[in-house]
């Protein structure tokens, strides 16, 4: 049960991220891509919900942090939860997506060095 909760905020933070990107990284990928149009430009009508997907995504990563790292585990013996190397797979899954999160919401800053 613990474990599905760690994902389920983990999703929420991908989710999130995804969501404050979508104004900046949506279009980059797509001209990389070679995908063009006028539309791309209604993509940037997300910018101004950026900052609250930034704040629900730190939210999420926060949430999936305390139940890994904070709470203690409450598990039955002989449960899947009891073993610690699944313990040690969430933690490694969970600084995977951390990082991949944080790289999504940096490429507002570090974008123009790339272009």
């Amino acid at each position: 049960m613990v474990s599905f909760k760690v994902n389920r905020s983990l999703l929420a933070g991908t989710l999130a991220a995804i969501g404050a990107s979508v104004c900046c990284v949506g279009p980059l990928a797509l001209l990389m891509l070679g995908i063009s149009g006028a539309w791309i430009a209604h993509l940037s009508a997300f910018e101004p919900f950026r900052p609250w997907f930034v704040a629900a995504t730190l939210l999420f990563l926060g949430l999936a942090f305390r139940k890994l790292y904070l709470q203690a585990q409450v598990c039955e013996p002989g449960a899947s939860c009891a073993d610690p190397a699944v313990l040690r797979r969430q933690r490694l899954v969970f600084w995977l997506v951390a990082f991949a999160l944080l790289g999504l919401l940096s490429v507002p800053w570090v974008a123009p060095y790339f272009l």
